[in-house]
């Protein structure tokens, strides 16, 4: 079973995408927001810098190598930028960062802490995660579709 690593997991949109994922995927959290220690020996969160942190990135793939994660989610705004500029670093130890390329994460717009009933893509490559569909561009990251279905809107719990 493929293993993803979701940060800012004690967020409710960590939760609504785990819970769509927990049946093809282990689940194991991140946070750099405090966690109940209750959660931290369970075993399935752990620790992490916070996103602005010269080392965040570094610490993400250390705790993914400890793990054997398959695929890192980032949630948190300022996590982008940073494991978008790492994926090729995370991608030698076949890890997925599921954030778009540093060049394009630019151009794409970002929807901040959205509602609940919006119907969530996980990109990877083009291939949705949540449910086996494919995207006609090759993106890798957490979208919501405009109405008309042809633009995405990058997600994230906070900038």
């Amino acid at each position: 079973m493929k293993k993803i690593l979701i940060t800012f997991g004690t967020r409710p949109l960590a939760m609504r995408i785990a819970k769509r994922l927990g049946a093809d995927f282990e689940i194991l959290y991140a946070s750099s927001e405090d966690i109940p220690e209750l959660l931290l020996a369970s075993g399935k969160y752990a620790k992490i810098p916070k996103g602005l942190l010269p080392t965040f990135a570094h610490e993400v793939l250390k705790l993914s190598l400890d793990q054997q994660v398959d695929y890192v989610l980032p949630l948190g705004g300022f996590e982008l930028e940073p494991l978008a500029a790492a994926k090729v670093l995370f991608e030698e130890y076949q890890i997925s960062v599921l954030v778009p390329d540093k060049d394009l994460l630019e151009t794409i717009p970002v929807m901040e802490n959205p509602p609940a009933d919006l119907p969530y893509r996980l990109l990877s490559k083009g291939n949705d995660l949540l449910d086996s569909a494919s995207f006609e561009r090759s993106l890798d990251g957490l979208f919501v579709a405009s109405d008309s279905g042809e633009d995405l809107a990058l997600i994230c719990v906070s900038k």
